[in-house]
């Protein structure tokens, strides 16, 4: 499983959708379901899949799917 994939898993796993509506438009402003809880198991997932650890403003950065993959990019994880 490639690094991208794992990160549409995570995204699928947490809103349950298909990976077909994951992109630009997959945000915190768009999706209703989009809450704390959901943003907490994300970054959790990411934190866990990658091996990393966010940094506070990171975790509050990541409110979108391009922003995810952004911050993993920053993090040296290619995708």
């Amino acid at each position: 499983m490639t690094n991208l994939e794992k990160y549409d898993a995570i995204f699928t796993e947490v809103f349950s959708v298909t990976t077909d509506l994951l992109g630009d438009n997959f945000s915190k402003e768009t999706v209703s379901e989009w809450d704390s809880v959901h943003q907490l198991n994300i970054i959790t997932l990411l934190e866990e899949t990658f091996d990393l650890f966010l940094d506070p403003e990171e975790i509050m950065a990541c409110t979108s799917y391009n922003a995810g993959k952004e911050i993993l990019i920053k993090n040296g994880i290619e995708l």
